[in-house]
């Protein structure tokens, strides 16, 4: 019997990016199902809120059942152990997330045992964060290239 491959993506996602749409895309090569999950930090103050997040999340995965979208209140690994998943999904664009993300996954295995699989950013997106996003989004900008595909806001 084949064991299901599952995996979280955390993150803020304030708001999902194209960036973050590609690592989900690649993911799927890997994982049978990806849980999306939106982390709701009480103390950060975001520009979208949950609802719109989730919405976002939702229209850029309309066609694809093998993704979900959760939100969550506590520690990521905790949150990884509820939606049963044995793997942690993470994206990185330069070195210094490779630091941080490793670390984090280095805890996070010593933790639960759990595994972080880090996949490199696609070059074409590699500048792109949530912060720029919301930056042109503040000063009024068109933000349609940066976002996945079939999303409005």
């Amino acid at each position: 019997m084949k064991r299901m491959k599952r995996a979280i993506f955390p993150g803020t996602f304030d708001p999902f990016t194209i960036g973050h749409y590609d690592i989900v895309l690649r993911g799927l090569e890997l994982f049978d199902e990806i849980v999306i999950g939106i982390g709701i930090n009480q103390s950060k103050i975001t520009f979208f809120d949950i609802e719109k997040r989730i919405d976002i999340i939702q229209q850029a995965f309309r066609n694809e059942p093998r993704v979900s979208v959760k939100t969550y209140d506590d520690l990521t690994v905790n949150f990884a152990k509820a939606a049963q998943a044995g793997f942690i999904l993470r994206g990185v664009r330069s070195v210094s997330d490779f630091e941080y993300e490793r670390t984090i996954a280095n805890a996070n295995q010593h933790l639960i045992g759990i595994e972080t699989v880090i996949l490199n950013t696609n070059p074409a997106y590699s500048f792109i964060s949530s912060t720029v996003v919301r930056d042109l989004l503040f000063y009024k900008k068109d933000i349609s290239a940066y976002l996945p595909p079939n999303v409005v806001l």
